[in-house]
């Protein structure tokens, strides 16, 4: 970790790689489609029912928090990149009948009172603490502001997204890109010396145990453990499954049935843990 900037505790180069306004619009597009189908598929089973509060930390321009807002919930966004704040909180102006609200602040540190939430969404900042320790703070936090019988939902990156990606998408000509792989798997250690912003920038990929004792760790009662993307991840025409709705439906429903396949977790570049604070 940098302490290049006080306020997000970000690697400089995650800061500076989100300050692009990338993020804006990634879950609209390209296989990042099936990323947001799948993560709101396993939203809608999990999360309590409406008007229920949800705690939208690292939810980024507000994806998330707009279409969970408009179904019912009261959502308040966190995030540590004050651009993704901005556009977070003009996502809610753009609905002003289901509105939510948003702030700059960092996972490890949530302004919010304890016991004071329903659910706590955690679908980004896990990918950019590099340490097992923030990871594990970061996850503590949302224990403390959870009320007992709430909810979490934890998203990590795979250890193995970078390899499906270059095989995906034909990448290993690159030898930057062979470099980056490299260390992936062997150290979950993801950077991009080259800042290819096609390669991401710094994080933290995890393997799926690690997720789990992590979750443990943090005070939860461990519920599920589920890849998001799973073999869909590796489809190339991802493309023309999508623009058919049938065929969409088909492959979403297809990878929910090996979504808990512990020999299949890590084949899809996103993992999901759900915990649950014990009522005591």
């Amino acid at each position: 970790m940098t302490d290049d900037d006080d306020r997000t505790r970000l690697p400089s180069e995650a800061v500076a790689y989100y300050g692009t306004g990338y993020e804006h619009a990634r879950l609209l597009e390209g296989g990042s489609r099936l990323e947001f189908a799948r993560t709101r598929r396993l939203l809608q089973r999990f999360l309590p029912p409406t008007p229920a509060r949800i705690l939208d930390v690292g939810g980024g321009p507000g994806r998330y928090a707009a279409w969970l807002a408009a179904t019912g919930y009261a959502v308040h966004l966190i995030d540590a990149v004050p651009l993704h704040v901005e556009q977070a909180t003009a996502a809610s102006a753009a609905q002003p009948r289901h509105p939510f609200t948003a702030e700059v602040g960092d996972a490890r540190a949530l302004p919010v009172a304890d016991a004071s939430v329903d659910a706590v969404l955690l679908l980004g900042p896990l990918y950019h603490l590099i340490a097992r320790a923030d990871r594990v703070h970061a996850l503590a936090e949302a224990y403390r502001v959870v009320r007992p019988g709430g909810v979490m939902l934890a998203a990590a990156i795979s250890r193995f997204a970078s390899l499906i990606d270059g095989l995906k998408y034909g990448l290993f000509d690159d030898p930057d890109f062979v470099q980056i792989v490299g260390r992936d798997p062997r150290e979950g250690q993801h950077r991009n010396p080259n800042d290819h912003h096609r390669y991401f920038t710094t994080a933290y990929f995890h393997l799926p145990d690690e997720l789990a004792a992590e979750t443990e760790e943090a005070g939860f009662t461990f519920d599920h453990l589920l890849t998001v993307e799973g073999p869909g991840a590796m489809l190339a025409d991802l493309g023309d499954w999508w623009e058919n709705e049938q065929r969409r439906d088909l492959l979403l429903d297809l990878i929910a049935t090996v979504e808990a396949e512990p020999s299949l977790l890590g084949l899809g570049s996103h993992l999901m843990a759900i915990g649950r604070r014990p009522n005591r």
